[in-house]
Formats: structure tokens, C-alpha cells, sequence
């Protein structure tokens, strides 16, 4: 059944408040009130759609993640496929990082501890790493994912930004990584 205009109008005032909100205070400093009442809108028809912050923060990061996901599918080499596992690696941290820039406060807001690791975002990212790795004949695989996708944990990306460490020495690190892992 498709969605009803008003409701439809009120989850795009809810995502453009709660976007506004992360990026000007941090996905922790806000609350579902703060969000319902900067898009206009009754707690209940907030929290009908959206239990917590990390489901507003999931929703808003989707269309992001999606666009990166089809890169990975279907887009041109280095970050597409043809090329050598480890470049892969290279141009996924790139990524990444690129996206962590922009939107770490989402991130942050999306996956927050063990809720990370629920994601469909992350499975998708695990998969893709794991496979890179299976290709590149890795030991372990399995395990090798997972360490491999902790580099991009976004409170280790927010704590090396606030020291000053530039998203630029961030990738060229990653990139060092993936070439000595794969």
C-alpha cells in the first residue's frame, strides 16, 4: 500500500529536523523530543515510524549507504569489480572514509556499540570484506572481516578527526592496511 501524503510529508520533516539536529549537537546529545518538536510533529506520529534515534539515524544513512552498495555491486575499478582484492579494500576505506566526512553523526547515531554490528549496512559491509579477503586467498576470512572493518568504527574515526589527524591521512593509513592484509 503506498505511503499516505500526510504521512509521507511528516517522515520527511522528522528526517530533515533530525538531520539538522545530528549535525549541529551529535546523534547523543539529541532526543526523540527534540526531534518532534523541531519537525512539528506529535510524539506518537514520531514515535509510530521511528522507536529510537538509531532508526532515524538508519533511515537517513540508507539512501548513503545505497548509493555505496551499488558501487561496490556494479561500479567501475578500483571500487567495483575487476580489480585486485586489495585494491578493492584501498577504494572501499576511500569510501569510507568519504562518507564518514560527511555523515559520521549519522553513523554514530546508527551504531552505537553492539547495534553496529546489526546493521544491514554493516552485514552488506562484512560480506563485501570478507569476500575481498576469500579472493586474496586470506587465512581466516571470516575473522579477518571483521578486523578489517574496525578501522572504520565511526567513534575511532570522530576521536582521530578531533585530534586533528585529516580524513586524507585517515585513507592513505587504510590504504596502507589493505595492501598489507591482502
Amino acid at each position: 500500500m503506498p505511503e499516505r501524503a500526510d504521512a509521507a510529508r511528516n517522515r520527511a520533516k522528522i528526517l530533515a529536523a533530525a538531520e539538522e539536529l545530528f549535525a549541529a549537537r551529535g546523534a547523543a546529545e539529541v532526543t526523540m523530543e527534540d526531534i518532534a518538536r523541531a519537525a512539528g510533529v506529535g510524539r506518537g506520529t514520531l514515535y509510530r515510524r521511528y522507536p529510537d534515534r538509531a532508526s532515524i539515524a538508519v533511515a537517513l544513512l540508507d539512501e548513503h549507504e545505497r548509493r555505496l552498495q551499488e558501487e561496490l555491486l556494479r561500479g567501475e575499478p578500483p571500487l567495483g569489480p575487476g580489480a585486485p582484492p586489495a585494491d578493492r579494500l584501498a577504494a572501499f576505506y576511500a569510501a569510507m572514509v568519504e562518507l564518514l566526512t560527511r555523515h559520521a553523526h549519522l553513523v554514530l547515531g546508527a551504531e552505537v556499540g553492539h547495534s553496529r554490528f546489526t546493521t544491514g549496512a554493516y552485514g552488506f559491509w562484512r560480506t563485501h570484506v570478507r569476500a575481498l579477503a576469500e579472493a586474496a586467498g586470506a587465512a581466516d576470512p571470516e575473522v579477518l572481516a571483521d578486523v578489517l572493518l574496525a578501522p572504520l568504527a565511526p567513534e575511532l574515526f570522530l576521536h582521530q578527526t578531533s585530534r586533528g589527524v585529516s580524513p586524507e591521512r585517515i585513507t592513505e593509513a587504510l590504504r596502507e592496511l589493505a595492501r598489507r592484509s591482502l
